[in-house]
């Protein structure tokens, strides 16, 4: 097998040949320039390099696909932006005979993150995300008025080979403590969660999982529901640009014997327009279409039909996104 010699390294030869006749100024300009070609090439390397990510990111991607924007419901948001910086948005959802609705403003400042939303029911949600108040950490908390009881703080940690977050939800009169963790490499994680009920004692859930990941697929194993169900996921992309995949998930609950298998997959038509599809050994079958109609302004249209059961009634959902 012949063995190509890098443009860089015929430089360096083309260096020592011109060192007899050329002098040292001109030298020191091609060792600069062979210097700067070589750290371009080593750049992409150390962006590649990141931790196993959050547990909750076991089997998402499988999970996306098969979930992601399918809907019943009715749905309209519109986005704009200040000159401030501040991004708003406006949402509508009609599900059957109930209308809902909220208003949304997100301003980011350097490293902090404020999103406060009110909706028709006169509830107001707030999250404020602060990342690296200590290095390689986030901190995230959430509240809701007029509860006062909805509290939640949350910290993640990020490393190279392992990923720890814990959440407190701040109730007095029933505290919960959730902590999770993964180790591990972008390539191969093992992860695991758990909940404590201050109040009474006990767990209110503990998980475990594993993933492996590679360019163009992702497999992962969760086992759940306090150790009572297993789920097994694999989804393959078939295009680098990830638009177009294939998954097939597998779920086993033990305490009922119950077993759930699921496939389904996603196809770019073109550039703005991409197909979702999904059926379970139940006979649901959903359907999705999606469409760029303006630059970032994208139509939904979703349906689900069971077929074994084709006098039923079968469930369609639009939504539009608008955005400037």
């Amino acid at each position: 097998m012949k063995s190509s010699t890098p443009s860089s390294l015929k430089r360096i030869k083309n260096v020592k040949k011109k060192s007899a006749s050329f002098p040292r100024h001109t030298l020191v300009r091609e060792a600069q320039s062979i210097n700067i070609s070589l750290s371009f090439s080593l750049s992409p390397i150390s962006k590649m390099s990141k931790g196993p990510g959050l547990f909750t990111d076991i089997g998402k991607k499988a999970k996306d696909l098969l979930t992601k924007d399918y809907s019943s419901d009715r749905k309209l948001t519109v986005s704009s932006y200040s000159s401030s910086g501040v991004a708003l948005t406006s949402t509508a959802v009609k599900k059957g005979g109930l209308s809902t609705g909220d208003v949304a403003a997100l301003y980011k400042y350097k490293n902090t993150i404020i999103d406060v939303k009110l909706d028709t029911a006169s509830i107001i949600s707030t999250t404020l995300t602060f990342t690296d108040i200590l290095p390689s950490t986030k901190t995230i908390a959430s509240f809701k008025l007029p509860d006062y009881n909805s509290g939640k703080l949350e910290v993640q940690y990020f490393h190279d080979h392992a990923t720890l977050a814990t959440a407190v939800a701040l109730n007095q009169s029933s505290p919960v403590i959730d902590v999770s963790a993964t180790v591990g490499t972008p390539s191969i994680a093992f992860g695991a969660e758990a909940g404590y009920d201050t109040t009474s004692g006990g767990f209110t859930k503990y998980n475990a999982g594993i993933s492996v990941t590679r360019p163009d697929s992702s497999a992962s194993i969760i086992l759940g529901d306090k150790g009572d169900s297993i789920k097994a996921s694999y989804i393959h992309h078939m295009d680098l640009l990830k638009k177009s995949a294939a998954v097939a998930e597998v779920t086993r609950k033990f305490s009922t014997n119950e077993n759930i298998f699921t496939v389904g997959g996603s196809f770019a038509v073109d550039p703005l327009t991409q197909v979702k599809a999904r059926l379970n050994n139940h006979g649901k079958l959903g359907a999705l279409l999606q469409h760029e109609i303006i630059p970032k302004s994208v139509l939904t249209i979703s349906g689900e039909i069971d077929t074994r059961s084709l006098d039923k009634k079968a469930r369609f959902g639009l939504a539009i996104a608008l955005k400037p």
